[in-house]
């Protein structure tokens, strides 16, 4: 061999050293790192004990921010919350081709209409909204078609999961979620701050006494052909409202008519004469004088005239009447005796007193006050004692009832849940009721004994309908005529019953009003308080006294029976 091809070898060989020397030492690294750490997920899965401690912090301290709060019912029902809902949006200016996109996005949205489309796929602004609330199906589908101006929102919707079962209490949003009415509204405050987006409102309502006011209050609404009706359950010693109802009414899930009737809450909204229940008012203020007392009488015997109007009774019993017998047999001849002899400014200091010259208070919007009379002479003193010529809400005379029958204190409206040891203590509400220290009306000796006349009226009187076996119910039925045209309509009633029960230690009020009722056979075609609105109070304690725990008592001795003659003079 030549000493070139010596030379070529030896110098290849060479380079293939250095090469592998080369190789070694990271390769060495390479296995060293891979051992450490095979060593160590060994150490780790051998001899180190599992702990979960991270995981549940992390999924304690996790919150969900909403755009608005939960509501919840008194028992921690739902009766308000959120949803995933995205929303479809353009930027018309990267869209090339406009006929064809609003194609393919109808192929995905069909219920869209093209015109409509095309002119916002073309639209001269920024950004422009398609369609809201889109099915994750739908969003698939429009990701699919890869369009760059198309763009797909993150937003909440608003749903109800008891439809229209509380709509008048809880309102309504819109499609921004911005809130429209009811609880939604006046608490808006609260139920959009994001810090306390896992602090829902709890309110006083309770769902299960909700649905069997509504479901009764509709029947009765069919069963006598009215028009509307409205319902109000509340707590006489807190004032919470556990069922508000006014019918007809709406879903909040749906689409909204902000002007249609079914948006209108009777018990709130619309004042109305109330009839004979303002004879409450008018026996507890002459009680509570001193100067009336139980056992006096009145002369009923004939139909009164004052200043061109005559004042007749219903039932006339065509005698002279002991206070309860007024009050029992709903008597307007002596109701109005009885103002005539206290004065015209002591009844209206003491309407005043109670409430019914101003907006009733509750957690709503759209408060409507009093309807007073222009002028407040004697004969108009004299129909306002009973009922007539003084219009107000359903709930300003369920809250004065709650005040007669309560020990005398005049406790506001609310729809939040109070917390027994200390009152909204987790609300930051604006001008809750609550606050205020409740003022006395009238005395607690007024009050008992109003309580044993509310229980002659049903034993004895027009609200014997009511009647309920063990549960010792009290009230008093109210009928008006309408306004209509500027002239009172003898057909077309408001008729009510306002009810107390258990009366020897009261704790709801339950009222209950049909609008323009028509009577039936079998009620004699009468569509009185006493004969359409009675029953179905009636019924509502029948139903909910159970569930709110008061227990059933088979007698309880009624006072001042000696004071009524039942045998009717007529």
């Amino acid at each position: 061999m030549r000493s070139v091809d010596l030379h070529i070898e030896g110098a290849t060989s060479g380079a293939i050293e250095v090469a592998r020397n080369r190789l070694v030492v990271p390769t060495f690294f390479f296995v060293l790192g891979f051992s450490i750490l095979v060593i160590r997920l060994i150490s780790i899965g051998m001899f180190e004990p599992m702990s979960d401690i991270n995981t549940y912090t992390r999924v304690g301290t996790t919150e969900l921010v909403r755009d608005r709060v939960d509501i919840l019912d008194r028992n921690g029902i739902v009766m308000a919350t959120n949803l995933k809902a995205p929303s479809l949006a353009v930027r018309p200016r990267l869209i090339t081709a406009p006929e064809e996109t609003a194609d393919r996005i109808l192929r995905v949205l069909p219920d869209l209409n093209r015109v409509r489309l095309l002119n916002k796929l073309k639209s001269s602004n920024h950004f422009v909204y398609i369609k809201r609330n889109l099915t994750p199906q739908q969003v698939w589908k429009i990701n699919a078609l890869g369009y760059p101006g198309l763009v797909l929102e993150e937003a909440e919707k608003r749903v109800y999961p008891q439809g229209s079962l509380a709509s008048h209490v809880l309102g309504y949003v819109d499609l921004d979620n911005k809130p429209q009415a009811g609880i939604e509204k006046f608490a808006n405050d609260h139920l959009s701050d994001p810090e306390r987006s896992n602090d829902p409102l709890q309110l006083s309502i309770d769902l299960r006494v909700q649905h069997i006011m509504r479901q009764e209050l509709a029947y009765a609404m069919d069963k006598f052909s009215a028009l509307g009706g409205a319902g109000i359950v509340m707590d006489v010693n807190t004032g919470e409202v556990l069922a508000m109802t006014s019918l007809p009414d709406f879903d909040g899930n749906g689409a909204i008519s902000p002007g249609a009737p079914e948006m209108k809450n009777r018990n709130i909204l619309e004042p109305y004469e109330m009839g004979s229940g303002f004879k409450a008012f008018t026996v507890a203020m002459a009680l509570d004088t001193g100067r009336i007392s139980l056992d006096d009488k009145f002369d009923a015997t004939e139909p009164l005239r004052v200043a061109g109007r005559t004042i007749n009774d219903d039932h006339p019993k065509k005698r002279p009447l002991t206070v309860p017998e007024i009050f029992t047999f709903s008597s307007n001849i002596g109701a109005s005796l009885m103002v005539r002899e206290l004065g015209t400014d002591i009844q209206r200091d003491f309407l005043q007193k109670i409430g019914m010259f101003d907006k009733a208070e509750i957690e709503l919007t759209g408060l409507s006050r009093p309807i007073l009379p222009s002028r407040w002479g004697e004969i108009q003193s004299m129909t306002v004692s009973y009922g007539h010529g003084i219009a107000v809400t359903p709930l300003h005379l369920v809250t004065g009832i709650a005040a007669i029958v309560n020990g005398g204190r005049l406790i506001p409206a609310t729809l939040i849940r109070k917390n027994e040891s200390q009152e909204y203590a987790d609300y930051d509400l604006k001008d809750l009721p609550g606050y205020r220290k409740y003022p006395q009306v009238i005395s607690t000796e007024t009050s008992v004994k109003m309580r044993h006349l509310m229980r002659l009226a049903v034993d004895y009187g027009s609200g014997g309908n009511a009647r309920v076996d063990g549960y010792r119910v009290g009230g008093k039925t109210g009928t008006a005529e309408k306004v209509k045209n500027g002239v009172y309509s003898r057909k077309d009633k408001i008729t009510s019953f306002t009810g107390v029960f258990p009366m020897d230690d009261p704790k709801y009020v339950i009222f209950v009003m049909l609008d323009e009722p028509r009577g039936i056979e079998e009620t004699f075609y009468k569509a009185t308080g006493g004969w359409v609105a009675a029953p179905v109070v009636g019924q509502v304690i029948r139903r909910i006294g159970p569930l709110l725990g008061v227990s059933p008592k088979a007698h309880v001795e009624t006072k001042y029976q000696n004071l009524v003659l039942v045998k009717n003079n007529e």
